[in-house]
């Protein structure tokens, strides 16, 4: 059974937000990837078919396979890890994570399923209300 990740994606408001990033990085700094510090002592188990899940705005919103973990160096020169990733964002079903920092591993029973089919109820509604209704556990 796969191991995944969980990432805050600082910075993005909407789930667009880390898409047009993600593309605009992916074309200037080929192949699509997250630096992080520390490298996953559980790599392993992560490239047997693992994910990682993007937190938007405290919402856990989506999943990218992740296709390679790689030793990299820093611009000051300091050890970090490239985790490279598949460029397909998966919207995933939502629901509140609490702040933390760095990356955590999640264990696939715990993980979200994917939404279910090209478009959800949700997604034609404002992001606020999204949420709203994500907390009251409406959604």
């Amino acid at each position: 059974m796969p191991l995944h990740l969980i990432k805050l994606s600082v910075g993005s408001e909407t789930l667009d937000d880390l898409r047009r990033w993600q593309a605009h990085h992916g074309a200037t700094h080929p192949p699509l990837h997250h630096r992080t510090r520390n490298f996953p002592r559980r790599a392993e188990e992560i490239l047997d078919g693992g994910s990682i899940y993007w937190v938007i705005n405290r919402i856990l919103s989506a999943r990218q396979r992740v296709l390679d973990i790689r030793d990299a160096v820093r611009e000051d020169g300091s050890k970090c890890a490239d985790i490279v990733l598949d460029p397909v964002l998966v919207p995933v079903q939502g629901r509140f994570v609490k702040p933390f920092q760095g990356w955590r591993y999640l264990a696939a029973k715990d993980a979200p399923t994917d939404e279910a089919g090209a478009t959800a109820i949700s997604d034609d509604l404002p992001e606020s209300l999204r949420r709203d209704l994500l907390a009251l556990a409406l959604l």
